[in-house]
């Protein structure tokens, strides 16, 4: 069947990754239709701390362009999106992790990243919230925060991208199938939809892993930095079982997100209240203060995980004309304008803000023609 020409890009999602996708073609003079199933995502369940990570080259290419970006585009945020650049603490509990933030701190500065190891005995007066007995911490002065899904629907407001509440149920290439049976087409079609892609692509290779959050009640807290420890970054790589980790962003509200958790091993979105609890424990032996907060909402989302933790950016090497940015993880909110920025590049093809080959979908799916 013939397709009805829409758009010159279809965008498939309209969280973070697919608002920041569709801001720059718009940008870029483009006519964008963003496609949306209303399906609670990722956007809406993170965190939206924005901040640079180094386990390898490529998570650093990503994060540290991004949070770069982040920082021109902040004045620009309307009140709502809760823009802050208030700076991240990643905390060492015992001397082997002091070593590593030291490691980290050389390699971060080696990179050109501002960054400073902060004593142990000056980290309550830093943030009274925390415990004695701490090591130390590595501090990050530029990383920040914001309230992803506001910001995605500022990306939106613009008056060459129009929305559409829809599901799509097929893919080829440049065209869509959408559940009432009608099919769109466009010069190219942006698939960012995060962990339903596997439903349009079965083939990709990306798997679920839940987490939860938790925010508290308004309190004039002293908290400023997103409070983090050097644990968290091998929480985030772990690939199967359930792991928690300490973290504790302020919110402009005067709110806590207190979190984090990864499962594996299942597609329940309900809250699981014993992983919530162990969760809340640990994050409570890193702030003891946190125990007498009133917690007034928990939740759970999935996060859009590949095997090697690196999104998928780029066309699809058996599908002319789609083009992927989807498997982001717990990185979206801060990769979103290195994806955007890198998937307009190549689809023009232009110079790579980033190098591009750590993100391209042929890693994995090769020339295989899809399912």
């Amino acid at each position: 069947m013939t397709p009805t020409r829409v758009a010159d890009v279809i965008v498939i999602g309209a969280g973070i990754i697919g608002a920041a996708c569709a801001r720059e073609l718009a940008r870029r003079g483009q006519q964008v239709l963003v496609i949306d199933a209303g399906l609670h995502g990722a956007t809406a369940a993170g965190m939206g701390h924005l901040l640079v990570l180094d386990d390898n080259q490529a998570e650093l290419d990503i994060s540290r362009y991004s949070v770069n970006r982040w920082r021109e585009l902040g004045p620009q945020l309307p009140d709502d999106c809760a823009y802050r650049n208030n700076g991240t603490l990643w905390l060492a509990a015992n001397e082997e992790e002091l070593a590593a933030a030291e490691a980290k701190s050389g390699n971060l500065r080696a990179e050109g990243i501002r960054c400073e190891m902060v004593p142990g005995h000056a980290l309550q007066a830093m943030e009274p919230i925390l415990r004695d007995g701490l090591h130390g911490a590595l501090r990050l002065p530029d990383d920040g925060i914001l309230y992803a899904p506001n910001t995605a629907r500022w990306m939106l407001d613009n008056p060459r991208i129009t929305r559409r509440r829809a599901k799509v149920t097929v893919l080829d290439g440049n065209r869509v199938r959408l559940e009432d049976g009608s099919w769109l087409g466009a010069d190219a079609v942006v698939l960012a939809n995060g962990i339903q892609a596997v439903e349009l692509c079965p083939e990709l290779p990306i798997a679920p892993k839940k987490g939860h959050l938790l925010i508290t009640d308004r309190y004039p807290h002293p908290v400023t930095h997103t409070i983090t420890e050097l644990s968290y970054l091998t929480s985030v790589h772990n690939s199967s079982g359930a792991s928690v980790a300490c973290n504790i962003q302020p919110r402009p509200t005067g709110q806590l997100f207190i979190g984090t958790s990864r499962q594996f091993d299942t597609l329940d979105p309900e809250v699981d209240g014993w992983l919530l609890a162990r969760m809340l424990k640990h994050a409570a032996s890193y702030a003891p203060g946190l125990a007498q907060l009133n917690g007034i909402r928990a939740w759970a989302g999935f996060r859009a995980a590949t095997p090697d933790g690196m999104p998928l950016i780029g066309e699809h090497p058996a599908q002319p004309g789609l083009w992927l940015a989807v498997g982001h993880e717990g990185l979206g909110v801060t990769a979103a304008p290195a994806t955007a920025d890198l998937l307009a590049a190549l689809l023009w093809g232009e110079a790579e803000p980033i190098p591009a080959a750590a993100y391209a979908p042929r890693r994995y799916l090769g020339e295989t023609a899809h399912a």
